[in-house]
Parts: structure tokens; sequence; C-alpha cells
């Protein structure tokens, strides 16, 4: 469904991807875990048209779309959730909601998708007439994966849900990220708790350094030991003296 082959990008004249390579197929879910700055954000911002490829190819459903424009990416089914939530602070909950279907002739649709979001987070419609900028950070990431329901997406962008949320509600995002797959949505997770992250994919890749560093399943990589050295916090056995 999404394929990247051999891509190069960043800022200016400074490269931050470095031939990445990576396939996410049709109702899959996959996770890209790595450190800060090896460029999982960047990997999704130049998927869904921010930032334009140097070199390489990048195909979804079928159509090339390394160079169009993200309002055209968005259309093709492609929905990019960035980090921090972004929200319109000023608009209460059900104009955030309708805003995402702007482009939605058809009102009876509109409607449609509404009521199905809402039945997704029941209290979004308790809240609906609340300024977004009032929710709390778990709310407001919520609300902002029922903006993304709004559009329909085929495939769904979601870079690091869970940061800066409080522990307690870590789990709850998280549980919403599942039902996306659940709901047959195909996923692409950049998140930093790897351990999460892992366990929710079907498979995942490891960046560093602007490169994918290796690949596999959600099981296989938890079992790693340069992953759980690295990334979730276990411990290199110690040498035997």
């Amino acid at each position: 469904m999404l394929s990247l082959e051999g891509v190069y990008a960043g800022y200016d004249d400074a490269l931050t991807l470095h031939g990445v390579s990576l396939e996410v197929k049709r109702g899959e879910m996959v996770a890209m875990i790595g450190a800060n700055g090896a460029g999982k954000s960047t990997t999704l911002r130049t998927i869904c048209g921010f930032l334009r490829p140097k070199r390489g190819s990048i195909e979804f459903d079928g159509h090339s779309i390394a160079g169009l424009t993200p309002d055209r990416i968005a259309a093709l089914g492609l929905v990019h959730v960035p980090e921090g939530r972004r929200v319109f602070p000023d608009l209460s909950v059900e104009e955030n909601l309708l805003a995402a279907a702007y482009l939605l002739r058809d009102r009876r649709e509109v409607q449609r998708r509404l009521a199905e979001v809402v039945e997704r987070f029941p209290w979004l419609r308790e809240r609906r007439k609340q300024p977004a900028g009032t929710l709390s950070g778990g709310e407001q990431q919520m609300l902002a994966f029922g903006r993304a329901m709004m559009t329909g997406p085929k495939l769904l962008l979601l870079d690091e849900p869970s940061l800066g949320l409080a522990p307690r509600l870590v789990g709850e995002v998280m549980r919403s990220v599942k039902m996306f797959r659940d709901a047959g949505v195909t996923v692409l997770l950049v998140e930093q708790n790897a351990n999460l992250a892992l366990r929710l994919a079907d498979r995942g890749y490891v960046m560093e350094t602007g490169a994918i560093l290796m690949q596999g399943s959600g099981a296989e990589l938890l079992a790693n030991e340069h992953v759980r050295a690295s990334y979730l916090g276990a411990r290199r056995n110690a040498p035997q003296h």
C-alpha cells in the first residue's frame, strides 16, 4: 500500500534521510522506532508532502506521490496526525471534527462519519460544545484521532501519539491506536515508547541516523538484543569472569 525506495530528504542542504526504504501493507500496523533525531518524523513529513525527497521513490495505493502537495496526498487517503496534537484551541470539539471534513460535499456522509467518531469516542459527544483548548493533553490526542477519522483515511501516519502524556493516559491512547487497526485502517506509527509500539505492531523498523538499521515482526524486534539494550531499557548480559 505504501512503499519507499531509497529516499533521501532533509532540510535546506542538509540531508536527514539516507536511502530509506520501507513498506506498509494494507491492513497492517507498522511501528518505526529510534532515538530522538534518528529521522522518524522527517520520514513521515516526507511521505505526506511537507518535505520533497531529493532522491528516491514514494508510492501510495498505486500512485507515485513524491513531490505532490500535502493536500493532494491527503485527498488520496493518506492522513498525518502530527506530534503535539495541534487541534484548533478556540474552536469547539464538534467544530474541530467538522473542520476535518471540509473537503466533503455530501452532508449526509459528514454526519455519518461524525456519528461513527462519537460512537468510538463517546466522551466527544459530551464535550462537543467545549473549546478544544480546554481539554487535557490526552483528550486533545483523542480529538486529533477523531479528526483523522473524519477524513476517511486509508492509511494513518501517527507521530508520537503518547508524547508528553501522563502514564495513566498512555494506555488509553494506545488502545485507541489499536482500535484503528481493528477497524481496518492501515497504520504507520512513530512512537518513543518502543515497548508499547512493538507490542501493538505487526512489523517494525528500527531507524538510526537517518537510515533503516533493521526490520522484523514486532515479536522479533522485542526479542532482539540490540533493540532491548538501546530502546527497551534492558541491559546486556554482563560478561562472565
